[in-house]
């Protein structure tokens, strides 16, 4: 009987799975919803086993070969202590491990090259490489960290829009359509932002950037506020030794010409995606097993 690998990539506005064999040919894809575990541990578990059985659908199999598949989940929050036991113990599978994203974007992005990679998404965090050591800078979530994300952003743009309203700071065309949105009352951002998820503000980043390529004098003033919380960790990674590093996640290529030319020198392309460093960080620990090995040998 065949063994079958897992790589799953999961953070605040999506999730991401992929299943293989262990010579790493790709069976099949599937996504589900949100998988932050720290914000929401339940429906993460959900929309992370709903993601991995389209895959398995995709591949011709179903949940009889759960116990033969060995997973690794690069997860939004699984870089807080603890956070990922309940979702392991949840998993039904032979292995299932919960690591933090960051460790998924390193292996994909840069292989097993010393560097770090700074995800620059819904949330940010950043992770290091050097000499075969590997540790995270920032990463913490929402209400205390992720600086420069775009959960961060979107939230600095409603905020604004109050200012704004009480004539407190100048408005401009993105303010004025931000506003009207939420129908000129302040009251309607303020029962948002109660019980909005950070993948609730971070869809205003997309917005900030439009009008700051229009030149809009306050989405330039949020951009260069957000710009500056990614550079300052930047230069702190660079201080340390770090001379390769690969921007990832949903905001990466609308970042860079914010940073300073000396970072920008310093920036590759990623070798690969996420999702693929946790299919091979799957293959790697688990596909050499015995019982692996033995198995992927069977017809």
């Amino acid at each position: 009987m065949t063994d079958y690998f897992i790589g799953v990539d999961g953070g605040g506005t999506g999730c991401r799975a992929v299943v293989a064999n262990a010579r790493g040919e790709v069976l099949g894809h599937g996504t589900a919803g949100s998988a932050n575990i720290v914000t929401d541990t339940k429906t993460a578990l959900a929309n992370v086993m709903k993601a991995i059985d389209v895959a398995l659908k995709a591949a011709g199999l179903d949940a009889s070969c759960h116990g033969r598949c060995h997973a690794v989940l690069g997860l939004a929050g699984g870089n807080v202590e603890g956070a990922g036991a309940p979702i392991e113990a949840g998993l039904p599978f032979a292995h299932g491990d919960v690591e933090f994203d960051g460790l998924i974007a390193l292996q994909g992005a840069l292989g097993d090259q010393d560097g770090a990679v700074a995800i620059l998404g819904t949330g940010t965090s950043y992770i290091v490489r050097q000499n075969g050591h590997v540790h995270s800078v920032g990463g913490w979530g929402f209400p205390l960290s992720d600086l420069g994300s775009g959960a961060r952003l979107g939230q600095s743009l409603l905020q604004e829009c109050l200012l704004v309203h009480d004539n407190i700071r100048p408005g401009s065309p993105l303010t004025r359509e931000t506003l009207a949105e939420f129908g000129n009352r302040p009251d309607n951002l303020v029962d948002f932002a109660w019980t909005a998820k950070p993948g609730d503000f971070g869809k205003y980043a997309p917005r900030i950037f439009q009008y700051a390529d229009q030149g809009d004098p306050v989405a330039v003033r949020l951009l260069q506020q957000s710009a500056a919380h990614v550079s300052e960790t930047l230069d702190h990674l660079i201080r340390q030794g770090v001379d390769r590093i690969s921007l990832l996640g949903g905001m990466a290529p609308l970042y860079v010409k914010w940073l300073p030319e000396h970072q920008q020198r310093l920036l590759v392309a990623p070798l690969a995606d996420a999702l693929t460093g946790a299919l091979q960080l799957a293959i790697k620990r688990y596909a050499q097993s015995p019982r692996a090995t033995a198995n992927e040998q069977k017809p």
